[in-house]
């Protein structure tokens, strides 16, 4: 076992993040010894931090969260996987394979896609995304992964949705964009939706969710990125109209499995086990099937 390695998470604020927990309940199940950290940084401090941390021995790997995910792609060697198409990472590699390079990764579709699919989702035909930031980038790659031939997002302005428009367009993807105010009616149309605003941005589009009748139509499968507070008044809405709700948390933990995979070079970081003890350090029932 090799010694003194370290992994963090970035990002601004870093408080309330659960992937501590979660990479260090897997650490210690698979038995690696990798001291795991957080740093609250903003864009401005990444090029010291980043400078610092190549000279330092033992780093295995970052995690990156908001407002870090495009800030950091400038300060890595290259991109890989979804990273180099999305332009956003989530996950900083140390490859040593040949001297030192930091490889960007973007794990977050992966965390969308088996989000769903543990929830017995195999297939989106319908799919509504809601918000176009980085977190929206990974949830149209997401969808074009589960099969979607077009994707409707609910925007409060499309002039800052273009990259995420850009890249649905880009995957062949039919786009319709409207706004957020007056979209309930399409979200309840949804066969998988996927809300990628910050905590309470969502709260007038759960409110008018709610007043839908029934007849507008019944919601299957939604992904809140958000989850604190728990439940965020769009999941309470969709729950309350008989829909199916994807805690973020569970979007939180499959991204940092694909993150451990990456950082050790062990496979079986995605059994069940790893899984369920990662579920149970933020609480989260074990959902594994």
């Amino acid at each position: 076992m090799t010694e003194g390695r370290r992994a963090a998470v970035l990002g601004h604020p870093i408080g309330h993040s659960r992937s501590p927990a979660l990479h260090r309940a897997a650490y210690a199940l698979l038995g690696e010894d990798i001291e795991y950290g957080s740093f609250d940084l903003v864009p401005d401090q990444l090029g010291d931090f980043v400078g610092r941390v190549r000279d330092e021995p033992g780093w295995c790997g970052l995690s990156v969260t908001m407002p870090l995910k495009s800030a950091l792609v400038p300060h890595v060697d290259r991109l890989a996987g979804h990273a180099i198409s999305l332009g956003a990472l989530n996950t900083v590699v140390f490859d040593r394979s040949d001297g030192l390079a930091l490889v960007g990764h973007n794990t977050d579709v992966a965390g969308i896609v088996e989000a769903f699919r543990h929830a017995g989702v195999e297939r989106a035909v319908s799919p509504v995304v809601v918000g176009g930031g980085n977190t929206a980038l990974a949830a149209v790659a997401a969808v074009s992964e589960l099969g979607a031939r077009s994707v409707r997002f609910l925007v409060r302005s499309p002039e800052r949705a273009g990259e995420s428009i850009g890249l649905a367009e880009r995957l062949g993807l039919e786009v319709a964009i409207e706004a957020i105010g007056g979209g309930a009616r399409s979200l309840a149309g949804a066969d998988v939706a996927i809300s990628t605003l910050p905590p309470r941005a969502a709260d007038a589009l759960g409110a008018e969710l709610s007043g839908l009748s029934a007849d507008d139509g019944g919601p299957r499968v939604l992904l809140d990125a958000a989850y604190d507070p728990w439940p965020s008044a769009l999941a309470a809405a969709w729950t309350g109209r008989g829909g199916n709700v994807l805690h973020g948390l569970e979007m939180l933990v499959y991204q940092a499995v694909e993150q451990i995979v990456l950082f050790t070079g062990r496979e079986d970081a995605r059994t069940r086990e790893v899984i369920d003890v990662m579920c149970d350090s933020v609480g989260l029932p074990r959902r594994t099937r």
